[in-house]
Order: C-alpha cells, then structure tokens, then sequence
C-alpha cells in the first residue's frame, strides 16, 4: 500500500505539469529618452520589471548592446568581411567607420529594486550578476541610465541611409535576453535574427521638433504633436523648439522607430478598423506610389485577415527607412524609392512578418524558417491576389504561385551548398545557404505540406495554429502537431527529414508494362527523403486517371476533397521499389507522370514522366 501511495503521489503531479507545461517571460519597459540630434546621441533611463514565468530560479540576466556591433573589429565587422559571399550591404563597411560614426551604447548605471548591479560588457551583450536571485514567479526592477550612439546606417539600423532618412531606430536600446526552455539567448549579434519577451512598452523621446516620427505602438499626445497623427481637420500645433513623443505598445517583443526632416504622412483607417499610416519622404521617385499603397494594402489586409488569422494590432506603420526591408512591431522600415510592384512586395512580406513573427514569435535565430519561410510563403499568396484583382498592373496571375520557390529549393539542394533548416541563423556557412534555406525552404515547407495533408486541412491548420500560439514562441513540433490534428496524418517523419537534414526528393518512372488487361508500373524511390507520391496517367482518349501512394509511416491518408483518384496500398519508407496496377492498358496510354501538380521538391523531372515509345 505504501508503495501504491508513493506510484500516486509521485504521477499525479507529472500529470498536471504535462497539461500545462507551457510558460514565457514576460517585462514591462519604461523608457525616457533625451536625443541630441547634432551629436546623434540620445541620453536614456530604463526602468525594467521582470517576470520570472519559468521554474528555474535566475541568479544572472543578459541585455543585448545591438549598436556595439557597429564598430571595427566587432564580431559583426569580422564576419561580414570574412564569410564566404559577404553582404554587399555591409562588407568591410564597419571596418571603415570613425569613432564619431560608430555605434554605442554605454551602461551608466544598473540597480535592482534599488541596489546597483556589477556587469561585464562582452561585445554586444551585457553580462549582469543579480543582488538577488529571481524566483520562479517572482518579479524585480531593473533600473538603467545609458548612453546611444547612432551608426552610419550600414544594417537596419543608423543614421543618414542611401535614401536620406535622418534616422531608422532598430535594436536601439539596452534589450533584456529571452530565457525559455532552452536557457538564455544571449547570442552575440552579427547582422541576422533576433528573439524577444512578450511585453508591454512605454517610451518618451524627447527630441527637435523638426523632425517627424513613425513608432511602434499608438501615440499618446498625437494631438500636442501633429504631424498628422491628430485626426483629420484638426490644425498642426504649435510645437517648441523640442517635443516628447509619447509612444505606448502592448504586448509586443520589441519597439522601433524612424525620424526624418521631411516626412509626409498619409493615414487611412482600414475596413476592420486598423489603422494604416504611410510615412515617406515625398519626391519624384515616391509620392506617386505611395499615395496608392493605401487601397492596396486595405485589400492585402482583407485576405490577410481571412487565410491567415486576424491581425492583432490598433494600428501599422510603412515608414521609408532602413536599408531594403525589414519587419518589427507594428511597423516595418522599407527604401521606398521602387517601381509600383516592388514596393507592394515589400510592404506584403513585411507586414506579413505580423503574423509570423509578432504574433506567432518564433525564436527567429534558431527558427528563421518558421519566419522568413512563412511569411514568404503567404506572401506569394497575397501578391498572387492583388493581380487578380488588378491592383499591380503587369502583375501575372499564376495558377501555382509556390512552383518557383519549388523549383528554386529542388535546383539550390543539388548544388553542394545546402545546410539544414535547424542550423541556427547565425551559423550558416554562406549568406547564401542562409536565404535559400530561411526563405525558400521555409516556404516549401508549408507548400509541401499542403501537398502531403490536402488543402482543406491544410487550410484550417494554419487559422488554427494562429489561435492556439499567437502571443507565444511557437516551435517546429507546434505547427507539426496542429497539422496532424486536422489531418489526422503522423507528420513527424517529415519535419525529421525536411527540417534536420538535408536528404532531398526523387522519384522516377523505371517501366510501364501491359499485364493482365491493364498496366504495372514500376517506380524507384532516388532520393533519400521518401514522400507520398501520386501518378497521373493521361489516356489517348484525353480521359486521366490519378493515383495516389500513401507512406506506411502517415498511419493516414491525404483528404483530396472531391477530387478523385485510385488508392494503392502504403510504400514503406525501407522499400526502394514498389509497383500497382493500372486497369489502363499500355497501348491505351499517352503519358505517366509523377507528381502531376508539381507540389513536390524532386530533384530530377526527366525520370518523372513515361510516355510510349
């Protein structure tokens, strides 16, 4: 019996763990900012409440420095000059700044609840030994004065860009690490992803008043401020000689902002009533374009808001600034001197980045995929849209708008430079294995999938997996498992291959001989990674015939809707072979193909399709 006691004391309590195991971080940031624009500096006090949700007691926190990347001899300037394909962006242009182009940012002080810290200043991360420990559920004040210097605009981030923006403010200030299940990010930065704590944001910059402002978050005293922030038919105020804006975000991971002389500011409030400013230097080379981007994006946000999840924000901010594209909360920074279409691109990954990354926050480092491949993905689905509405003129309406990423993934695996997707963003051999995987890769992943499970599920996995970890930090088994929810198809196998390593696809046709009144046909498995596969055989008659070939390790069967098709029994993944039965005879075939849909990443398309000879 005591025994029996100890098996119930001991199991009750693992259970309970096991239905709510999941826990994040969470701060509170009040920032006060005091900018100098004519030594691009900004003086800063920061008070930070922590909240330690994990079970782990913390006797250490970490801050990311990002600006402190932009110096000489940083990690950032080393491997921006010695990879193997450097960035032109950056090169060896770090290595070139003069200390009043650098960028900074200089600890003053640090307390906790009152009492001053001892730090170590590593690189860009600022190493912090507590006073006191944090105890699971417990929260403590961080204090902080510091100092910002504002770079040449290089990466991101700085001052005076190729387009003449005054100031993109991106990874600007002191950061507190993410510490999950997996321990502390503190990675060093050097021009990649980043990861970041759900929070709330209150940030006051004080700063000359000819400059106008986009942020994250709303604008408290938009209407001591102006700049069109203040409603329609409202007069711009009088402003002194500095003003303080009053910026306000909830539940975010990050705050960014961009100042500018000689902004203009277009507003329009979308059809669900998020509202939409456009913020850009006005000029031959922009005011026309961007005064369409209004009508454009409202019809983006639509079908946004209905294949994807609704999104989860008052407002969204296109500001020009920046060095090409680049997403945070609430607002993106984009060069905005484009053609029409190149422009609506940037704006729909961007904004895109708003569900899978700020609203779904992936650890972006170590799950770039699940960010830049999502929102690729979709994104070709949007801009797909729009042409069909005839929004982009010139814009070509595509049947299957994945085929190029498809292709692209297939062509990229062959060429000896592939990592795999679980390689962490910074430790990418070349630039290039990093964009080919992140981004197309990561969009194969949903396209195939798709391919695997059919649309329906599909479809209803991708809203419900938005439900379930928006405001969370999803991971590669989180979308897995919601898939295999509505599909009811064991999926693991697939993110084991296509995730892990780098096996690529390949199929082929190897005989098609008559037999019995009808056909065998005899296919091979190439490639290592196995798949489903599904045959089209088209007859002389112009009448076709589809079959499909389940893998033994799904333990289920892809929903085709009300397509129709010839089941065959399972292919086990060990089998490099395998044969069914056509009731088509031979000589009444025109052709066999594999994968007619062209859905599928393999590697080879001449060993694809059988036709008579």
């Amino acid at each position: 019996m005591k025994n029996l006691i100890f098996v119930v004391l001991f199991i009750v309590p693992l259970l309970s763990i096991g239905q709510d195991c999941y826990w994040q971080q969470e701060v509170d940031y009040k920032m006060d900012i005091d900018f100098d624009v004519d030594k691009h500096q900004f003086k800063g006090k920061q008070v930070l409440k922590y909240t330690n949700n994990s079970p782990d007691t913390l006797d250490k926190v970490f801050y990311h420095l990002y600006f402190n990347a932009f110096q000489p001899g940083s990690m950032m300037d080393e491997r921006s000059r010695t990879i193997q394909d450097p960035d032109p962006r950056v090169g060896e242009r770090i290595a070139a700044l003069t200390e009043s182009e650098i960028g900074f940012q200089k600890v003053n002080s640090l307390k906790q609840d009152g009492k001053s810290l001892d730090y170590v200043v590593e690189g860009t991360i600022l190493e912090v030994k507590l006073d006191k420990a944090i105890l699971p559920g417990a929260s403590t004040v961080f204090e902080m004065d510091f100092l910002g210097q504002v770079p040449l605009q290089i990466r991101r981030s700085g001052r005076d860009n190729k387009e003449g923006v005054d100031y993109s403010m991106t990874q600007w200030y002191p950061k507190l690490a993410e510490y999950d299940f997996m321990g502390w990010s503190a990675n060093p930065y050097i021009g990649r992803e980043f990861h970041g704590v759900w929070g709330d944001f209150e940030v006051n910059i004080k700063m000359d008043s000819k400059y106008k402002m986009g942020a994250t978050g709303m604008l408290q005293n938009a209407d001591k401020i102006g700049f069109g922030f203040q409603g329609e038919n409202v007069e711009q105020p009088k402003l002194k000689k500095k003003v303080t804006w009053n910026w306000k975000a909830d539940n975010v991971i990050d705050f960014a902002w961009v100042a500018d002389r000689d902004f203009t500011h277009i507003s329009k409030k979308a059809h669900d009533g998020t509202m939409m400013n456009f913020i850009f230097q006005p000029g031959e080379e922009t005011t026309e374009k961007w005064e369409m981007l209004p009508e454009i994006m409202d019809e983006a946000l639509k079908f946004m808001n209905a294949n994807y999840g609704k999104y989860q924000f008052p407002q969204y901010t296109f500001i020009q600034g920046g060095d090409g594209g680049m997403e945070y909360p609430m607002i993106t920074l984009i060069t905005g001197e484009r053609s029409l279409g190149s422009l609506v691109g940037v704006c729909i990954h961007e904004w895109m980045h708003s569900w899978y990354q700020f609203t779904l926050a992936t650890n972006e480092s170590l799950y770039s995929w699940m960010d830049e491949g999502f929102t690729s993905f979709a994104s070709a689905e949007i801009m797909n849209h729009l042409a069909t509405k005839g929004l982009i003129p010139g814009a070509r309406v595509r049947d299957n708008v994945h085929a190029g990423s498809t292709m692209g993934y297939a062509m990229f695996s062959q060429s000896g430079m592939e990592e795999a997707l679980s390689t962490h963003s910074d430790h990418y051999n070349t630039n290039t294995a990093y964009g080919r995987g992140s981004y197309t890769k990561g969009s194969v992943f949903l396209s195939q999938l798709e391919y695997i499970i059919g649309e329906k599920p599909f479809r209803k996995g991708l809203l419900r997996y938005y439900d379930t970890w928006k405001f969370k930090h999803p991971t590669p088994n989180d979308i897995i498992r919601i898939m295999e929810k509505e599909s009811g198809i064991e999926l693991d196998w697939y993110k084991e291959y296509f995730v892990y390593t780098t096996k690529f696809i390949d199929y082929g046709i190897v005989d098609v001989i008559e037999s019995n009144g009808g056909s065998k046909i005899s296919l091979e498995r190439v490639g290592e990674m196995p798949m489903p596969v599904e045959v089209l055989i088209k007859k002389k008659d112009g009448s076709s015939e589809l079959h499909y070939i389940p893998m033994r390790i799904m333990r289920g069967d892809k929903d085709f809707g009300d397509q129709k098709f010839v089941q065959q029994k399972d292919w086990p993944w060990t089998h490099r072979s395998y044969e069914f039965m056509s009731k088509v005879k031979a000589s009444d075939i025109e052709s066999i193909r594999i994968d007619p849909s062209l859905r599928m990443a393999d590697v080879v398309m001449d060993n694809n399709e059988w036709m008579p000879k």
